[in-house]
């Protein structure tokens, strides 16, 4: 993204996935202090459940973000629909729609665990 948008001001939000409750745990956000006044692109290579993608968008809004949007390259239809309904003002756009989520909360087909394969931790 940063070579499309080589301007553009970086922040972070750290979050997994509790492996038992499937519900987003937050353990680092670091933002532009100006996120009122700038779009916002919140790029995640999964949107699964949607646990994660909803928690950082109401982080952000929280610190005064209002136009917000979201890019995934996969997604599970059930997180698309939750997000929607959470957030109908933010846009999302994807590279992939997948069939469904599994009983782990995956995307099926899906690409397995996004965090592990960029961190070999599994």
């Amino acid at each position: 993204m940063l070579k499309l948008i080589p301007a553009a001001k970086v922040g972070h939000v750290g979050l997994y996935r509790d492996p038992e409750t499937l519900q987003p745990v937050e353990y680092y956000i670091k933002l532009p202090s100006d996120i009122h006044e700038r779009e916002l692109i919140v790029i995640d290579p999964m949107l699964a459940t949607g646990g994660s993608a909803n928690e950082t968008i109401h982080s952000l809004k929280k610190r005064g973000a209002q136009n917000i949007r979201l890019m995934c390259l996969v997604a599970a239809p059930e997180g698309v629909e939750m997000l929607k309904e959470e957030h109908p003002d933010v846009d999302i756009y994807l590279a992939a729609l997948d069939e469904k989520l599994n009983e782990h909360g995956y995307i099926v087909p899906g690409l397995g665990d996004a965090g592990d394969r960029l961190f070999g931790t599994k």
